[in-house]
């Protein structure tokens, strides 16, 4: 001990020893503190509350530290309790020992010494009980177990041999009344009044106060009753409400107090309450403390104690663990099974049962834990039970113990029935107590030899020759309890007397507090000797209604001669009622589990409810943006007429039917409008040579089915009968006359729906309709093509329509070409084309030769059949095919077009034109058309070979490309190395004049290990960050799953719940890194900044994105697992006694004995962490749901809205890990470092975002594309590449849009192109037409936030590089092209060489703007440092005839405007989808000195999935190094 700490002991002391004296206070002593600190100055804690026991003999523990001996090194607890204990009850004590001597001898225990409180970690010694048991036996397979729990130890001990595990006292071991003022100052405070120095009472005023609140008072359950939430009397000795002895001796006490403060205020009525309560106090604790030793002490051993040696302070007043656990408990033996009541006439009085009967005694049994005991609600009561235990003699002093005690005593709910000696022996070996024959030698005396040596006047040989057969006659390992019980003669033996004598003696004369110390000034000479001429005799008289002469003058014996007769001695089997057997209680039941079942179910239905509810606003935002969009389009062409019908339409069974208006056209035809007005079918009745109506008979009359021949079943409900014959009459009076006959049948509602062919089943009809064509054209097997059910064979002899036909080449049915061709198949003009009429044309398309093919095509426009078309004709023809190119050329474009076409076939001077002309016209592409054609409806398209085709347009003598042919992809890469090689070595041979190299062999292992090499090398950084992320994840779960599955062996974790709490807490330390560090991935001011540094070269920022994104999931799955974990525990801590629970969760968790564990409604729904656990999940459900691509793509707000909810989440979790039950809060250290950062971040973009931006011009773009300019803010410095956010003040100022920049860095504006492709583009738009302009006085101003780096940016670092752009996702590289070809042009020195750029669309109409922005860069480009190429996608899925005339026009209209007829650009173009192999290998040949080119994408999913895979391909070839870089949308 420092010598500060013993300065700082000592002012401490002294400031206690002064605090209550005062000049004219009535204290002016010393008072004693309420926790028996600095009673020895020297050693301050000596004998103080929560001190460790101390030991007269060395701990024998198994293993020397804290290990007990147990079974089978010991015998079964309770079968020696069984041997050794047992016997008949209702002897009397030898020396006529009252049983008020029991029960005050109950009291001096508890002032002194409490050790019974469960340790933490909860350690568990279960007494198992045999099967024969007489008692507790049972047959069941589980086997019974008596519960028993290790007691609370130092913490400071158990550590080593030399430091064993030490019990700790909970109160203090002076006989300082904490028995009836309690251990501490405010257990003090809580059993005040504060007024007149008094105790506060209760229901009388003799009567303690009673309270159910269980933070002072032990509040086990009544094993009679199960547990009881009526109230305890509140003592100062917590366990004061076990039994009737402990209670009664409580009240005795309570009423001594108040007796005394009430008599000190009528004697000091000046006086206050402190000085009346201490000067009560005082004199209370001096009365009982020489009641206590030189009274009660040498009643209950038997012999005098020694006269008082003044205070001694170097002795330690400790209890020791052998007076705690075996001496003490010598009382036992002494306990009878029940107690008389009697008045002060000696009437004994019968006692009042629990369940209302009567007996001559109150049954011990029935008194443990009993709040509601009919004996003692009122202060009679009480005295009567007082004179009946000082007139009842108590049982004998032997070694029986009576059934109340050793099979009666209460145990806890899982088995409310116990033994009290088995439980002794247990605690003495919890303890480490030596053996029997130890004790004697440590206390000089002979050990014992034999079994009979023990105790000579035993007379029990049969009894001790049991117990030797339990201990295998081995007398060595005779315990002290055993040994100490089994010499009792008419008193405790030998061993018991020296260690309870020793124990007393010590507590005495260490008390600096001793009402006999004169040194201390508690108490005059006089005063002392009055103290000590007070017996309880007297207390009694004071406290009682009993007079002098009720009461024997020596109430601790019951001699002949004293007031009131002897009682018949009281028997537990005769007398008594009987005790309540043992019972178990579920902590879980079957209400339990179904609520706690559900609302697990119901936690892990968040994500389908928050489903839902994401489907409800994606189906409001949907219908919302359909309404906005007819708002756009204004009125229709489909007009709905004046006149209609309502009804719903029926869609088939597995749909509901949908409301819908029927009128008929001036055509004869019924059509079907929506809600809206949107023309949903149109159906041809007038060209029907009959129609058959069906309706139903029952149901209402409300069903109509009209089989329209040749197309599929209408099926109608009309909302009654007349309605539906309203519209029957409307339907004869319309067809009158246009149709022959019109038959109306009856028939049941079930079989209209059965025989209905519904649409779906018309199109599944019209599938094996084009199969079974096909595979009689191409040779496919008929198995192929379904199965021909009679249905399908009836089917297919109706005929198909205009619409069903142009679906099969992918066509409008109003489509010039498909009017042509339709016109031609219909042989016999009826509108319709049968099997037969479909088979012959589609014969010549995909069987016939060139010229069979060519004859078709003219004989679709030869309207007169007579081999003959005019200039006009001819012309229409060739104007067809452009028509279904899509072609963005005006009329006089295309009109020049064509005639040079004619001209260059030298057919320009023709006025009519016959089919060799046409012919003539097609005389290079007989390839093509020997080509045969695809077939339909997803099936297989072209061949391998000639899908992978690429078409070349030559442009002029400097181009490197040639005319347009068609080239298969073996013989493509060395045309497309030939073309690029001469081009290279005209402009810039040094660079690209290398030979070329071998191919590399390409042996399959060596491909996979180069493709492994490039994967890691093109992903090394994503690999390292990724490493490092997870690993520290990983490594922080394992820390935790380390520390409470191995080190926190003190919280008890390990017993109570390993898995869930490893589990839980493991997930809970990974989430608390992944979801602060999540936020950095999304600081895109910093990303930008850091990307310029060298940080870019270590860390993937272009993944910033993908790595938040798995971060998210990553941390959503362990927060799924961190409640599963969770779960788990919950049910575990409901099922888990109190104690297992105050040992894990101590700040929220006392232990008072209840033993009832929380219900799992508490863990939810009443804890911090519980109602914030439920409501993360519920935030994490829709947050995790609104930002899948699906709902994000459909209703961004939602997501927006949702992802917002972020802020809550961070403050929920900060809050869900400070309620710290098991840990210190954590979360908010990691929180702290990227919180700062991402709160910057937004401070940055906040600033930025306040400030209006003005737009310069606006334009509203073909394909529903926005052109916005607006100015440049100052200071905006960003790269070609990058992007911004924007909002929209007509919109609202909080919600942002990411969209790329399409300016260049050099432009003094910044301009976007953004698509209409959802809600807020869309309504952008509208804020951008004239009439929004001009209603509100000019352009809608912007916010702007930005601008954020992106890996497109980056094209600058490398010497070649490819951009591929498809959709909307060609804004990027809009930027990237004007950039490139500025910087050119100004002979600014980059890096980059050559760029190749390829642009994916599946039609030239869908982004004009980029045409312009092309068309600008071609004009600039005078170096030829981009190359474009246009993939135009539609045409791909056509069929060969049309894509060749395509072709022809093509190659004609280049020779004359030198640029394409699709794009009318000089880029080349190409038809179909990119064959991104192909173009890469022939880049690798043609820069074979290139070490790395960059491929840059940006597209939809699938796009940047085949470049990427491309990219693999070529990576494993020992060449050229391809890194990709994509970004989807």
């Amino acid at each position: 001990m420092g010598l500060c700490e013993v300065l700082w002991r000592t002012l401490t002391a002294l400031s206690v020893l002064c605090q209550a004296i005062g000049a004219d206070s009535a204290i002016s002593w010393e008072v004693q503190r309420y926790d028996g600190w600095y009673n020895n100055l020297a050693d301050h804690d000596r004998g103080a509350a929560d001190a460790a026991l101390v030991r007269l003999f060395p701990a024998q523990y198994i293993d020397g530290v804290y290990l007990p001996r147990q079974e089978p090194h010991l015998p079964n607890p309770r079968q020696i309790s069984n041997i050794a204990m047992s016997g008949q009850s209702g002897l009397l004590s030898y020396k006529n020992r009252s049983v008020l001597s029991v029960a005050f001898g109950y009291h001096v225990w508890s002032e002194i010494s409490e050790s019974r409180r469960p340790g933490c970690p909860t350690e568990f010694m279960h007494i198992k009980v045999q099967k024969e048991d007489p008692i507790f036996g049972s047959n069941s397979s589980q086997p019974v177990l008596l519960q028993f729990q290790r007691a609370e130890w130092d913490p400071t001990t158990g550590k080593s041999p030399n430091n064993p595990r030490a019990q700790m006292n909970h109160v203090t071991a002076w006989i300082d009344g904490s028995s009836i003022y309690g251990s501490s100052s405010s257990w003090c405070d809580a059993l005040r009044t504060f007024s007149k120095g008094m105790l506060a009472s209760g229901s009388s005023q003799d009567m303690p106060r009673q309270s159910n609140s269980g933070y002072l008072m032990w509040s086990a359950p009544d094993p009679s009753t199960g547990p009881d939430s009526q109230e305890l009397y509140e003592f100062g000795n917590a366990w004061a409400n076990e039994n009737i002895f402990t209670v009664t001796e409580g009240i005795i006490w309570f009423r001594y107090h108040n007796y005394l403060a009430s008599k000190l205020h009528e004697e000091h009525p000046s006086w206050s309450d402190e000085e009346l309560f201490q000067n009560a106090r005082k004199r209370v604790v001096a009365t009982f403390q020489n009641i206590a030793f030189y009274e009660w002490l040498p009643a209950y051993l038997g012999t005098q104690v020694t006269s008082y040696p003044g205070y001694q302070k170097y002795v330690d007043p400790g209890i020791s663990a052998e007076f705690e656990a075996a001496a003490v408990r010598f009382g036992l033996t002494l306990t009878p099974p029940g107690v008389y009541k009697r008045n002060r006439t000696c009437h004994y009085r019968n006692a009042v049962n629990n369940d209302g009967s009567k007996s001559p005694g109150l049954r011990l049994c029935n008194t443990f834990w009993n709040r509601n005991n009919p004996n003692l609600k009122s202060s009679k009561d009480v005295d009567e039970l007082i004179m009946g235990m000082a007139s009842q003699i108590a049982e004998r002093e032997d070694n029986i113990i009576v059934e109340d005690l050793r099979d009666y005593m209460y145990g806890p709910l899982r088995f409310s029935r116990s033994d009290a000696v088995a439980l002794t022996i247990q605690r003495g070996r919890d303890f480490g107590l030596p053996s029997y024959n130890q004790i004697r030698e440590s206390l000089n005396m002979p050990p014992v030899n034999s079994w009979d040596e023990i105790n000579p006047k035993l007379n029990n040989t049969q009894l001790l020759r049991k117990l030797a057969e339990l201990y295998e006659n081995d007398i060595s390992r005779l315990e002290l309890f055993v040994g100490g019980l089994l010499e009792t003669q008419e008193g405790p033996g030998p061993v018991f007397s020296t260690i309870i004598m020793d124990q007393f003696e010590r507590i005495r004369n260490a008390d600096r507090f001793w009402f006999e110390n004169k040194q201390n000034g508690l108490f005059t000479e006089e005063e002392i000797q009055a103290i000590r001429n007070t017996t309880f005799h007297d207390v009694l008289l004071d406290v009682t209604s009993a007079e002098e002469g009720d009461i024997q003058k020596n109430v601790f014996f019951w001699m002949n001669g004293d007031p009131c007769p002897q009682p018949h001695p009281i028997t537990a089997f005769t007398d008594l009622h009987p005790c309540p057997k043992a019972y178990s209680m579920s902590y879980f039941d079957n209400s339990s589990k179904a609520g706690f079942g559900i609302t697990v179910l119901v936690l892990f239905l968040f994500p389908v409810v928050s489903y839902i509810v994401a489907c409800v606003v994606a189906r409001v935002r949907t219908a919302r943006y359909k309404r906005f969009q007819k708002k756009l389009r204004g009125s229709t062409t489909d007009k709905k007429p004046e006149h209609e019908t309502i009804a719903k339409e029926w869609l088939g069974h597995n749909k509901a039917p949908r409301q819908v208006s029927l009128a008929f056209t001036e055509k004869k035809g019924l059509q079907t409008f929506d809600q809206n007005g949107c023309l949903l079918s149109s159906h041809s009745l007038g060209n029907q040579s009959h129609l058959n109506v069906f309706i139903s008979t029952d149901y209402q009359h409300r069903a109509l089915l009209l089989k329209i021949p040749k197309e599929y079943d209408v099926v109608l409900f009309f909302e009654d009968a007349g309605q539906r014959s309203k519209f029957l009459s409307y339907l004869r009076s319309e067809l009158e006359g246009r149709i022959q006959s019109l038959t109306v049948m009856e028939m049941s509602e079930k079989e209209i729906l059965r025989d209905a062919v519904t649409r779906p089943q018309r199109e599944k009809i019209v599938e094996t309709f084009f199969k079974h064509a096909f595979s009689k054209v191409l040779g496919i097997d008929k198995s192929d093509a379904g199965d021909l059910s009679n249905r399908t064979r009836e089917a297919l002899q109706c005929e198909l329509t205009r619409v069903e036909f142009a679906s099969v080449f992918g066509l409008k049915p109003d489509s010039l070409f498909v009017e042509s061709m339709f016109t031609l198949a219909d042989k016999d003009g009826n509108g319709y084309l049968s099997f037969q009429e479909f088979l012959d044309v589609i014969v010549i398309f995909m069987t016939g030769t060139p010229e069979e093919k060519s004859k078709l095509l003219f004989s679709m426009h030869d309207i007169k059949g007579d081999g003959f078309l005019s200039k006009e004709e001819f012309t229409s023809l060739l104007r067809s095919f452009i028509d279904i190119s899509g072609s963005a050329l005006s009329k006089s474009q295309a009109d020049d077009g064509i005639a040079a076409m004619l001209q260059a076939a030298g057919l320009h001077n023709k006025d009519c034109f016959s089919w060799e002309d046409f012919h003539f016209l097609l005389r290079d592409h007989s390839a093509e058309l020997n080509i045969k054609g695809m077939e339909v409806l997803g099936k297989k398209k072209l061949t391998r070979q000639q899908r992978e085709r690429v078409s070349f347009i030559k442009k002029n003598s400097s181009s490197a490309v040639e005319e347009l042919t068609n080239i298969p992809e073996g013989e493509q890469d060395q045309e497309l190395r030939h073309r690029q090689t001469k081009k290279i070595v005209k402009t810039n041979a040094k660079v690209y004049v290398s030979p070329q190299r071998e191919r590399y062999n390409r042996n399959p292992v060596k491909q996979c290990i180069q493709q492994f090499k490039r994967f890691i090398e093109n992903y090394r950084r994503h690999i390292i960050c990724m490493v490092i992320i997870y690993g520290i994840t990983a490594g922080l779960a394992l820390e935790r799953c380390f520390y409470y599955g191995l080190q926190a062996h003190a919280s008890g974790i390990p017993e109570a719940s390993m898995v869930g709490v490893l589990v839980s807490r493991g997930s809970a330390a990974a989430i608390s890194f992944l979801f602060p560090y999540m936020l950095l991935t999304v600081c895109r001011n910093l990303i930008t900044l850091c990307r310029e540094t060298f940080l870019n070269s270590y860390i993937p920022f272009d993944a910033a994105i993908d790595l938040h994104r798995n971060m998210a999931m990553s941390a959503v799955i362990l927060s799924v697992v961190h409640s599963i974990g969770h779960v788990v525990n919950v049910y575990v801590f409901c099922v888990s006694d109190l104690s297992i629970l105050a040992c894990l969760f101590p700040r929220v968790f006392s232990n008072n004995g209840s033993e009832l564990p929380m219900k799992w409604t508490y863990w939810f729904f009443k804890t911090v962490p519980g109602l914030t656990g439920v409501l993360l999940l519920l935030i994490f459900a829709f947050m995790y749901v609104f930002a899948s691509h699906y709902f994000r793509r459909i209703s961004f707000r939602g997501f927006w809205i949702t992802h917002h909810l972020y802020v809550l989440v961070y403050i929920l979790t900060v809050i869900h890990g400070s309620y710290a039950l098991l840990q210190e809060p954590r979360f908010h250290i990691y929180l702290i470092p990227p919180g700062l950062l991402f709160l910057l971040d937004k401070l940055i973009s906040l600033n930025r975002k306040k400030v209006e931006i003005p737009v310069v011009k606006a334009e509203l773009l073909p394909s529903d594309v926005t052109y916005l300019e607006f100015k440049r803010p100052q200071g905006f410095v960003y790269r070609s590449g990058q992007w911004v956010r924007i909002a929209c003040l007509a919109l609202g100022t909080d919600e942002y849009h990411p969209f790329t920049l399409t300016s260049a860095p050099h432009e003094e504006t910044l301009s976007l192109n953004i698509r209409a492709v959802g809600p807020w583009t869309s309504k952008l738009r509208e804020a951008y037409t004239p009439e929004k302009i001009q209603e509100l006085g000019g352009y809608p101003k912007l916010y702007l936030d930005g601008p954020f780096g992106e890996g497109h940016q980056e094209w600058t670092d490398y010497e070649v590089s490819v951009l591929v752009g498809a959709g909307i996702g060609v804004t990027p590289f809009a930027s990237i092209l004007k950039d490139l070809v500025f910087k050119s042009s100004v002979k600014f020195k980059f890096h980059c060489k050559k760029v190749y750029f390829i642009w994916v669309t599946r039609t030239q109409r869908q982004f004009e703007w980029v045409s312009d922005i092309i068309r600008e860069v071609e004009e600039m480009d005078t170096q030829e440092m981009v190359s474009v190429h246009i993939y135009i996608t539609q045409l791909a899925e056509k069929f060969d005839l049309r894509t060749t005339m395509l072709y022809v026009c093509e190659r004609h209209f280049q020779k004359v405007w030198n640029r394409s007829l699709f794009t009318g650009l000089r880029s080349v173009t190409h038809f179909g989808r990119p064959p991104f192999l192909a173009f890469l290998s022939s880049l690798q040949e043609v820069h074979p000195e290139v070490e790395k080119i960059g491929v840059f994408s940006c597209g939809p999913p699938g796009l940047t999935k085949n470049v990427e895979k491309a990219c693999q391909q070529m990576n494993k070839r020992d060449q050229t190094h391809f890194v990709h870089h994509y970004e989807n949308f």
